[in-house]
């Protein structure tokens, strides 16, 4: 089983840049999906980045192409965004979670960690 922690949230103002981490203990992760997701007050999670399996492949919500990039550090079981340029509308938390196959439905995703707060101010 494994257990997520993010670290990295904070407030930022427009323009700004935040960088997220996500530690993974457990088993290892190499092989999983491993997505971020956002959720907003009164709005539903969504999916805004993920790196599949052994071959590292990612996906990118619209709204996040060319301003954020998901990375992951093996070694180190951690798995990061990185988000530039960051605009009023990205305030949310952000989860990282864990999936057995590259999906970017949430509901596919059976480990979560806490999350973190993002706030940009305009």
């Amino acid at each position: 089983q494994v257990q997520l922690v993010e670290s990295g949230g904070g407030l930022v103002q427009a323009g700004g840049f935040l960088r997220l981490s996500c530690a993974a203990s457990g088993r290892t992760f190499s092989t999983y999906a491993m997505g971020w997701f956002r959720q907003a007050p009164g709005k539903e999670r969504e999916f805004v980045a993920g790196i599949f399996g052994s071959s590292g492949t990612t996906s990118y919500t619209d709204s996040v192409k060319g301003r954020f990039t998901i990375s992951r550090d093996n070694a180190k079981n951690t798995v990061y965004l990185q988000m530039n340029s960051l605009k009023p509308e990205d305030t949310a938390v952000y989860y990282c979670a864990s999936a057995p196959w590259a999906t970017m439905n949430p509901a596919h995703y059976n480990t979560w960690g806490q999350g973190t707060q993002v706030t940009v101010s305009s």
